[in-house]
């Protein structure tokens, strides 16, 4: 009896649920960071690649991905404001706000915590 509670306290607190691994910090933070210059590709290859080996992975990679998505529409919506003038405007700003925003997240998820994007379209569940 006294080995089933054993198991059972064992099984509970495992602390690699909790805090991912160094390598899965290394990999959300270079998603995030390649977001900037590949635009959703990176994010896309981690997710579809790495979903099943970790769950920060996966969540990390599915928010890159939301976000870069995002920025795509945004860019796309930005094109065709350019006819009446405004798109010139947003166009520099949309790719500031993607740099920036990558650039916190590429921190965060350094230190091991989750980071999710303000103003983002959650498209991918």
């Amino acid at each position: 009896m006294s080995n089933e509670t054993n198991n059972e306290v064992s099984t509970d607190n495992k602390p690699s649920d909790t805090t991912p691994s160094n390598d899965d910090k290394n990999i959300a933070t270079v998603t995030h960071l390649a977001g900037t210059v590949f635009s959703f590709v990176p994010a896309l290859i981690v997710w579809i690649l790495k979903k099943d080996d970790s769950a920060y992975i996966a969540d990390q990679a599915k928010e890159a991905l939301n976000f870069q998505i995002s920025v795509l529409i945004a860019l796309f919506i930005a094109s065709v404001l350019m006819w009446i003038l405004i798109g010139f405007l947003l166009y520099p700003v949309i790719w500031l706000v993607n740099i920036v925003f990558c650039i916190i997240a590429a921190i965060s998820t350094s230190k091991g915590e989750t980071y999710r994007y303000p103003l983002c379209l959650r498209l991918i569940n």
